[in-house]
């Protein structure tokens, strides 16, 4: 099976389908690779800041629904 044959029927199926085997194919890209302790350290470090500056009130928050029309706008 060709890589565009296998795109349409992966085509066919649900949303929810897609976006699973999506999630596994791109799991998939890092397997046999070792993580790398020094970017897991700066991406924790990145996530505690962000939710600490939403607690804290310091980090400006947008509705879902104004962030997906705005998305919507630009894909039009």
């Amino acid at each position: 099976m060709t890589v565009d044959e296998l795109e349409t029927e992966v085509l066919k199926l649900p949303l929810d389908s897609r976006a699973e085997l999506a999630h596994r194919i791109l799991l998939s890209l890092d397997e046999g690779e070792e993580p790398d302790p020094e970017h897991e350290r700066l991406w924790l470090e990145e996530i505690e800041r962000r939710y600490r500056a939403v607690r804290e009130g310091t980090s400006p928050l947008t509705p879902a629904d104004e962030v997906l029309a705005a998305i919507r706008a630009e894909l039009r």
